[in-house]
């Protein structure tokens, strides 16, 4: 293995001559000991030197820069510089003005012949400490003592006494500075292959005592600053380090000692003081008061009130994390530092003013989850807490709704929100105005939700026997034969023999003919077959195609693919086909939560995207320090040149753990590799969990999730983002307990068929609540089981048998595993006996938990890199929570996706390079490629987002538009100024049609423009050429008549419909508006999906398709709105209720006036359309 010597020289004479007389010093084997790289390391890189140096040391010009050949051997020879570089113009940085003195070379097979020592001149903020370290075969280190101007010959001694000291030890002791160099190999244990094709070059990296990029962190020690080996010249020249969050820390300082001033005064206080004090800051607050100066005892009242009820006291960084949260930013806490915790700060805090605050979490579980156990916080100190769940009645939605604080899931408060404006009625409204948003997993739900928009489709009928046709066409076409697959931008190409074949299948001319429109058919079939693939993109359940969520590997219910592509894989899959649907309302991630007037959320891995959250959201991103040192140890990534040989290492990895003990987290990025993985492992006899998007799985999930950090414990889980559940280590024994409490109880008392719908053909299956019993950690005594079935049977006879829905026995169950204060005695019965399930489990629980910590804690295993870093470092933070110890490693592949898609050229080589599966590549230049490729996703599907963003902003305007006319229309008492509003503009829109304002008096054409008024309304039939000429001297005073003309119209026709029917006119004018408006915005945003279509091609005429697409869409929503009020106004001219005499009533019930009522609107309705 080669040795190489770098000298750095300074710019004192006297450091160069010791450089020159200390060269070549012979050096035995036995004094070669190594000393760990306090400051200096020189590793592999794929360009020379010169190239990484900043620009100001660019100056320096090298004769020649060290090259190494692909098996690392290098030649000998002198490199000397031209040109010696001027320092002064860093005074205060550790800048060596470089020279290349001397290059050693040594065997591979054996320790180098002589070694050169390497001086450099002392600096204030830079000193190296000497430390033995063992010396293995694999590495050769050289030595390098420090030098300084007044001490030379000291130094010169020491070296020698350094290179003569017969033992290791001596040597350490002799050199009182040294560095160490070390070749990249030596970093692990594993050989490194030769690189494919061109040769590396060496890079020198340093660190100055200053925070830098790549810099783990500065210390002082003995009134020196010592810096660590980080990113190339990152400390010298600037850059910023990770934030580790104790510039908050010091930020929040005061507050926080200010909170815990009021710590002794709160915890005096007694339950009933601790409500009366919350009643009176929301008087404060709603007297203008200002939150902030609320938030002090605001905040030490929420910490007093959970150690009362969750017997949690709030660390000091969770206090900071709620004022970080209160100040409208996204707080960036680890996994297990207490996020859910923290939210119940400023959502208390901001419920004082009355305006109602949403918690927003990504599923139903956790936001049950959280507001059964929180939530009780805010419930104990007198807010309101509401809940909102996938099956709730519109009813049960307003009243959550109108809580202080509501849970409640990001996509259902989306489609609350597109449901709110399509009501028909002020009572079908859920919603009340919007004020603070705490979102739980921010990143999950702005950045990767934020590429699928929430849509509220209606039905449109499709002939179904299209889409088996095209699916049988596909099924025959082969790859880069008939058609090219695109899987970066995740499209399909016709292939010009593709054409003429799909043309000759059909018997058709023309495969885009816009009569026949077979052309989104095929396309849709061909994509279903490539791009979208079953147990990965979707599952197939109860004959029914699930999406699966490539984020969180759940069932997305509901959620379908549009424009025909869900009906190609249903033809694909040969189940039953459901109708194509149309868009009746649609809004973007990005702008619904832009709605917020104050927003914020929190996640675990925010730090990677803060560009984006500032660029779209006006979001600042703020690192909340941990309350203990995080220990966990990131392995580096292993990389395999094929997928078989990474997971026949990923099974090695489990299996080695698995036999020390260590519970395993598994992280797979689809269903099949869960499965296929979960093969693996029955075949090794290791015994495992899986939590996957199949419906079996998802049921467990709780329970899964709650062993999993249990001894010897193996889970593998589809994509663990936005799990929301800390795994701890030796199990959750009160999870368990739970669970225990749950299946005795929830039999007793459910109704089995609440909420099922029952088929004819066959009965449901029976839920039996029935837990695996090797979750449980031991069996409960004889008198704890007899107590938890005496408290049952208690709740069974005040219940009721089989008497609550489940919904409601959840509810109850969650109170009796909380540790609040009741006053009803059958939770208070069941709690005890929760309680005493707990406290047996515990016993085993923590004796495991001190097993698994010694054993390493818990290890992650990644198989895949995610699109983003952030994702992979979700599934990193599941370990080593609040100070525990663990470790991650990922395994990769080159035929992963990721790398095959966007890895490029470079990619393709290395793969073509590598020929053995099995043997683990490591090189410099392949992590390169790998994170630039990495890199390359990010950007991409940033790119998606942000034109997602930019198009829908577009959008928004005119949906901001369109929504508050139409809330106006659904909330006003009277709509009288609104339609008279509508008349008077659609007297003008005629006028301007029929007669031009620059058109001149003696060209008007009085009797077409009379004719056309006539035409929307009949009332105005005593509208003569005559009359117009002398009511108008100018345009503006016809324009004046014409719109009295309108009024008055509308005047006298309300008159003729109360007089027929009472009170019909106001309900009739309020459906007109909103059906029109329904209808003509449905039809706008198809219009608008075929302009952004259109306007993609014209980038090819040099024309910029978003601001084509912005001057389209303003010109067709002013068609719309013009459509909007023309078809209104003339609807309520020619609107002619219909009232049934008494004899035709008498058989209706009680109500029968109401549906009177909708039958004369949709009379009146279809006169209009007529």
């Amino acid at each position: 293995m080669a040795a190489v010597l770098l000298t750095l020289l300074s710019a004192f004479p006297a450091a160069t001559s010791i450089s020159s007389s200390l060269r070549n010093l012979p050096v035995p084997a036995e004094a070669r000991s190594s000393f760990r790289n306090a400051r200096l390391s020189l590793s592999m890189s794929s360009s020379p030197i010169r190239a990484r140096l900043p620009r100001k040391l660019r100056a320096a010009r090298f004769s020649r820069s060290i090259a190494c050949a692909p098996a690392f051997s290098l030649n000998a020879q002198r490199l000397q510089t031209s040109e010696i570089l001027d320092c002064k113009a860093w005074p205060d940085s550790p800048v060596f003005l470089y020279t290349w003195a001397q290059l050693m070379v040594g065997s591979v097979h054996g320790p180098p012949t002589s070694l050169s020592i390497v001086s450099f001149t002392s600096h204030p903020h830079f000193t190296a400490t000497p430390e033995p370290l063992p010396t293995t075969q694999s590495t050769r280190r050289l030595v390098a003592v420090r030098a300084t101007r007044s001490a030379g010959e000291e130094a010169i001694q020491r070296a020698r006494a350094m290179a003569m000291a017969p033992h290791a030890s001596a040597a350490a002791a002799a050199a009182t500075s040294a560095l160490r160099f070390a070749h990249p190999s030596s970093a692990t244990g594993l050989a490194s292959p030769p690189l494919a094709g061109g040769c590396g070059g060496f890079r020198v990296q340093f660190h100055s005592g200053r925070r830098g990029r790549g810099m783990q962190q500065g210390r002082r020690e003995g009134g020196s600053h010592v810096a660590r080996v980080g990113g190339l010249l990152g400390g010298v020249f600037g850059g910023g380090g990770r934030d580790d969050g104790e510039a908050t820390r010091k930020k929040y300082a005061d507050t926080v000692a200010r909170i815990n001033a009021m710590e002794p005064e709160v915890s005096a206080l007694s339950d009933a003081d601790l409500r009366a004090r919350t009643a009176g800051l929301q008087e404060r607050a709603r007297a203008g008061e200002s939150l902030d100066s609320l938030l002090p005892e605001a905040f030490a009242i929420v910490r007093e009130a959970s150690k009362r009820v969750l017997g949690l006291r709030p660390f000091d960084v969770q206090l900071i994390g709620g004022m970080v949260l209160h100040k409208g930013e996204i707080a960036e806490m680890k996994t297990g530092e207490g996020k859910t915790l923290v939210a119940i700060l400023p959502a208390y805090l901001n419920a004082l003013s009355g305006k109602g605050v949403h918690v927003v979490t990504v599923n139903d579980y956790l936001a049950r989850r959280d507001c059964e156990w929180v939530g009780q916080v805010p419930r104990f100190l007198g807010l309101q807490v509401g809940l909102i769940q996938q099956n709730m009645t519109p009813e049960q939605r307003r009243e959550n709704y109108s809580c202080d604080i509501t849970y409640v899931t990001n996509s259902e408060l989306g489609f609350d929100y597109l449901r709110d404006n399509l009501a028909m009625t002020v009572d079908e409204l859920v919603l009340r105005n919007f004020n603070y948003c705490v979102i739980d997993e921010v990143d999950s739900i702005l950045i990767d939700e934020a590429r699928t928009p929430l849509i509220i489709s209606g039905l449109a009928e499709k002939p179904s026997d299209r889409y088996y046709k095209a699916a049988k066409i596909a099924e025959a076409f082969e790859r880069d034969i008939h058609y090219t697959v695109d899987e970066k931008q995740r499209n399909v190409l016709l292939t010009e023999q593709g054409y003429a074949d799909a043309e000759e299948i059909l018997d058709i001319n023309d495969l885009y003919d816009p009569r026949e429109q077979w052309a989104s058919y095929v396309l849709n079939a061909i994509k279903a077959k490539e791009l979208f693939l079953k147990d990965v993109n979707y599952i197939v359940r109860s004959k029914e195609v699930l999406i699966v969520d490539e984020f969180t590997g759940r069932v997305m219910a509901g959620r379908r693919w549009s424009d025909g592509l869900h009906q190609a894989i249903e033809a694909k899959e040969g189940v039953p086909i459901q109708n194509e649907t149309i868009t009746l309302a649609s809004i973007s991630y990005q702008n619904f939560f832009l709605q917020f007037p104050k927003l914020c959320g929190m996640t675990g891995t925010a730090a990677t995207e803060s560009q984006e959250f500032e660029s779209i959201y006006k979001l600042k991103v703020t690192v909340v320090p941990t309350n203990k040192p995080m220990i966990r140890k990131d392995d580096s990534d292993v990389v395999f040149r094929a997928t078989n040989g990474k997971w026949r290492a990923v099974l090695v990895e489990i299996s080695r753990m698995n036999k020390n003990g260590r519970p395993v987290l598994v992280g797979t990025t689809s269903v099949e590799q869960s499965e296929s993985l979960s093969e693996q492992l029955r075949e090794a006899s290791i015994p495992h969990e899986v939590l996957n998007a199949k419906p079996e799985n998802v049921e467990r999930e709780a329970e899964i999730v709650a062993q999993s950090g249990r001894l010897g414990a193996v889970t593998i889980a589809t994509n663990m983002a936005g799990r929301g559940t800390d795994i701890i280590l030796g199990g959750n024994a009160e999870f368990m307990a739970r669970l225990k409490l749950r299946e005795i109880l929830m039999p007793r008392v459910v109704n089995p068929l609440d909420g099922v719908i029952v088929s004819k053909k066959q009965m449901p299956p029976r839920k039996t609540w029935k837990t695996n019993e090797s979750l449980f950690p031991c069996e409960l005594s004889k008198e704890t089981l007899s107590s938890v079935k005496n408290a049952v049977e208690v709740a069974v006879k005040e219940w009721g048998e089989k008497s609550l829905t489940e919904l409601e026995a959840e509810e109850r169950l969650s109170y009796s595993c909380e540790k609040g204060p009741t006053r009803d005695d059958v939770i208070a019965n069941l709690r005890n006996a929760f309680m005493k399930i707990a406290d047996e489990y515990k016993v085993y629980t923590e004796e495991e938990k001190k097993k698994v910590i010694t054993a390493g804690g818990l290890h992650v295993v990644g198989t895949e890199r995610h699109e983003s870093r952030r994702i992979d470092n979700q599934l990193r933070g599941r370990s080593g929570r609040q100070g525990d110890p663990g470790s991650s490693r990922f395994f990769l592949s080159l035929e992963d996706n990721i790398f095959r898609i966007f890895g490029g050229d470079r990619i393709q080589g290395l793969m073509q390079a590598f020929r053995v599966e099995d043997l683990p590549i490591e090189s410099k230049m392949l992590t390169r490629a790998l994170d630039e490729a990495q890199r390359k996703v990010e950007n991409y599907f940033f790119d998606i987002r942000k034109q997602l963003f930019e198009y829908d902003e577009v959008l928004n305007s005119q949906r901001d538009r369109v929504y508050a006319e139409r809330r106006r229309a659904l909330a006003s008492d009277s709509l009288e100024s609104l339609i008279v509003e509508y008349a008077e503009l659609t007297m003008d829109d005629i006028l301007d049609a029929n007669i031009g304002p620059d058109t001149p008096k003696e060209n008007w054409d009085l009797s077409k423009l009379i004719a056309k008024l006539q035409q929307y309304c009949y009332l105005l039939d005593d509208l003569t050429p005559e009359l117009l000429e002398s009511k108008s001297s100018t345009y503006e005073d016809l324009r004046e008549y014409l719109r009295k003309r309108g009024r008055e119209a509308y005047f006298q026709k309300a008159e003729i419909v109360e007089k027929q029917a009472p009170g019909l006119m106001k309900e009739a004018e309020r459906f007109l508006i909103l059906s029109n408006i329904d209808r003509l915005w449905k039809e706008h945003l198809q219009a608008l999906k075929f302009v952004q279509q259109a306007v993609g091609l014209r980038g090819y005429a040099q024309r910029d398709p978003l601001i084509e697409y912005k001057l389209e869409g303003y010109n067709l929503f002013l068609d719309m709105m013009a459509q909007i009020r023309r078809n209104v106004i003339y609807s309520v001219y020619q609107f002619k209720p219909v009232v049934k005499s008494q004899e035709e009533e008498k058989p209706q019930n009680k109500g029968s006036k109401k549906k009177v009522d909708k039958g004369a609107n949709k009379l009146g309705a279809a006169q209009a359309a007529s």
